[in-house]
């Protein structure tokens, strides 16, 4: 399937899971993807290890989508960077908000049609010549998120904490749900180059069905998972 005029796939179009509203928070099925991923630890504004896994996810994806293109005679829109944030102690994300104990995953999502040999292939083409520093760290892996909650939020990241306080306060309760999983951000937009009050990220949460008695229930941001993010 294509949604576009020069016939590229654009899953920011095709796939609901990249749909969200400012102001609104929203349950959406979140099918099973894949991903080139790379692990991290750090604040990610001043942590080397952040901007060596960017530079090294990049170049592997655009390699892909040529082979795709090439190969398979599929092309597709390289979908936009997405990140996974928790800590170890939950402190450091709300009171202490020490973001160098951060940890993160960054990811690039990878149509299905494309398989381990090929990802192989283009992290090889990717180091040829000039290798980025953290290439031998990315995988592909698949991501299992199931029901999630996600809105889309316009402005800084240092921003985000009210708008995730209504979603694990007052949006998660309401619907008899609780947090599990992990904090997931989609930047719509490129943080290297929009300025903070113009950056468009999603917002997304995993969540569950919250069967436990009404007196065993804690509140939602008590439950694991559901880390605010930077």
């Amino acid at each position: 399937m294509t949604d576009r005029a020069d016939g590229k796939v654009d899953f920011r179009r095709s796939l609901d899971a990249y749909r969200a509203h400012k102001g609104r928070f929203r349950l959406v099925d979140v099918p099973d993807m894949q991903y080139l991923m790379i692990d991290g630890r750090g604040d990610p504004n001043s942590a080397p290890a952040f901007t060596g896994a960017v530079e090294a996810l990049y170049p592997v994806a655009y390699r892909l989508k040529f082979a795709s293109r090439r190969e398979l005679g599929r092309d597709y829109v390289v979908p936009p960077l997405e990140g996974l944030w928790w800590a170890e102690d939950m402190a450091s994300f709300t009171t202490v908000r020490d973001k160098s104990r951060w940890c993160w995953t960054l990811m690039l999502m990878v149509p299905d049609w494309i398989g381990p040999g090929m990802v192989a292939a283009a992290v090889a083409q990717a180091g040829a010549k000039r290798p980025p520093g953290r290439l031998d760290d990315v995988r592909l892996e698949r991501l299992t998120e199931g029901r999630c909650v996600q809105t889309l939020h316009v402005g800084s990241f240092d921003d985000e904490a009210a708008v995730l306080a209504r979603l694990h306060h007052e949006f998660v309760p309401a619907h008899r749900l609780r947090l599990t999983g992990t904090h997931h951000e989609i930047y719509l937009s490129d943080f290297r180059r929009v300025a903070p009050d113009r950056r468009r990220t999603i917002l997304r949460q995993p969540v569950v069905a919250d069967t436990r008695p009404v007196g065993d229930r804690r509140g939602a941001a008590a439950d694991d998972g559901g880390q605010p993010a930077r």
